[in-house]
């Protein structure tokens, strides 16, 4: 009976010592890095506080590298009548022979006119005035004036309907989008977004797009409302877009979380992506062993140094060493890379060898 007890917990012991080579959630660092395992095409370069100052100087894989966005330049607060705005016109007069207004009447609405695209809108008696580039209260004077030589006493009232220069159009992402007239000179984005309802909730890592003059802008939604610099002034035709911002890398191996994340910062670290995973497997990772896979255009392919020397790059970082830490602090992900965290192999080991010392006390149990 004792002989058949021992027979079995060797059996045990040596299909516990086989299980290391069992199929595991990632690879080993020596299966990514190791001797004869690299191919000539294919860089390894480690990630330090000095290596990380000159790889931020390389070309930037997956997007262009960074948000075109402009600094914030308030404005006044009052509006400029411009082209396509609808002005309305009331005269008032207390003669008794006005030209403008019947023996009973004390004002006069005058039917809604467009600004002409060379600016003017047409005056009853006086023919055309430029009133575009002036503000409301400007072309009321001016109007005024030029309408005492034949009415000395009378007064007029405009009021202006903004066309689509003065005017911002929110394209999509929003729970109310259309067309909406800015008020004055001085209406910030966050201000337009709110009054069309906010950001639906079904667009994720929301990325704020805007259109001008042929030209575009875009910045995360969650940097624009961290940054009040960045809540910049918009001008009549601007165009809104709010879209998911479609950059990602993917994350596997003996990290918590295997996925592909999207970005939700402008940029993210190597160690706030660790962060953004849940952190390394205590029961599998090998913290010496975290690797970042990236794949460059062939026109950034450099050999002093300003580029990497080969389209295909394994960033090494070893999160036991101080220099790699605060390397991978400064070392941004690009869209497109995949990060990788090796197994250990030694715990699998010890696991093993603390199952055969277990399988051995029970058969010492039975002796």
């Amino acid at each position: 009976m004792r002989v058949r007890l021992t027979w079995i917990v060797a059996v045990l012991a040596l299909a516990s010592v086989a299980a290391c080579s069992l199929p595991r959630g990632g690879p080993i660092a020596s299966e990514i890095v190791g001797d004869q395992k690299v191919p000539e095409d294919i860089m390894v370069q480690p990630v330090t506080r000095a290596s990380v100052a000159q790889i931020s100087k390389w070309p930037k894989s997956g997007w262009h590298g960074h948000y075109h966005w402009f600094a914030r330049t308030p404005g006044p607060q009052s509006r400029l009548i411009k082209p396509g705005d609808q002005v309305t016109l009331t005269v008032w007069d207390n003669q008794d022979n006005s030209l403008l207004l019947g023996p009973t009447d004390r004002s006069v609405p005058l039917r809604p006119v467009e600004v002409t695209d060379a600016g003017t809108i047409f005056v009853p008696y006086v023919n055309d005035i430029m009133v575009a580039g002036l503000t409301p209260y400007q072309a009321r004077e001016k109007i005024q004036g030029q309408l005492s030589p034949i009415a000395p006493s009378a007064q007029v009232q405009i009021d202006v309907t903004s066309g689509p220069q003065n005017s911002v159009d929110v394209v999509t992402g929003v729970a109310q989008p259309g067309r909406l007239q800015l008020t004055d000179r001085n209406v910030s984005i966050l201000s337009v977004i709110a009054q069309v309802g906010g950001v639906q909730d079904s667009v994720e890592n929301p990325l704020v797009r805007l259109q001008r003059n042929g030209k575009s802008y875009e910045i995360p939604l969650d940097s624009l409302l961290k940054d009040p610099k960045k809540n910049v002034i918009v001008n009549g035709g601007d165009q809104i877009i709010v879209e998911e911002d479609e950059r990602y890398y993917i994350a596997f191996g003996a990290t918590l979380q295997e996925q592909q994340v999207y970005f939700n910062e402008e940029t993210i670290t190597a160690t706030e992506a660790v962060a953004q995973l849940g952190g390394l497997d205590p029961q599998r990772a090998n913290p010496q062993g975290v690797f970042v896979l990236r794949r460059y255009d062939q026109d950034a392919i450099r050999s002093d140094g300003t580029g990497p020397k080969q389209s295909h790059v394994i960033f090494a970082l070893d999160l036991t060493q101080a220099d790699s830490l605060f390397g991978a602090s400064k070392f941004e992900i690009q869209p497109g890379d995949i990060v990788v965290a090796s197994e250990s192999a030694v715990k699998p080991a010890q696991a093993v060898i603390a199952l055969v010392g277990s399988l051995f006390a029970i058969s010492n149990a039975f002796n």
